[in-house]
């Protein structure tokens, strides 16, 4: 399974041949975002037609949500980091959703995610 964060889409859907072809070696893996990724694009939308576009690209993953329980860890990741080492809230809920699936993230944005105690990351490709 691979999980992957929100720059990672953004890299594919912008059609950053790295992101493709990495994307592409990956046909018998199960790709998976978490959901809060999903919003985090439908959030950056500035039109109607890329919104459209957006829910279009992401047909092409699996959600992934995070249970009640794996929220209140998300909870208290969030109010141990939020102030000290300025976690996000979404960035909280991503990294949870990761952890609990006990996977590593794909990311390039290190810095969102260092205050996440056992938390992997993982850049895939070079930029």
């Amino acid at each position: 399974m691979v999980v992957l964060d929100t720059d990672i889409v953004i890299d594919f859907w912008r059609g950053y041949a790295p992101a493709s072809a990495w994307l592409a070696t990956l046909q018998t893996e199960e790709i998976v975002l978490p959901g809060f990724v999903a919003m985090e694009l439908i959030q950056g939308c500035k039109s109607k037609s890329d919104q459209e576009k957006v829910v279009r690209l992401l047909e092409m993953f699996n959600l992934i949500w995070l249970e009640p329980e794996e929220c209140d860890k998300a909870l208290t990741l969030f109010k141990e980091f939020h102030l000290s080492q300025g976690l996000d809230l979404l960035d909280a809920l991503i990294g949870q959703t990761a952890l609990s699936l006990k996977q590593s993230l794909h990311t390039f944005n290190r810095k969102h995610y260092a205050a996440i105690p056992e938390l992997l990351l993982v850049q895939p490709y070079k930029k």
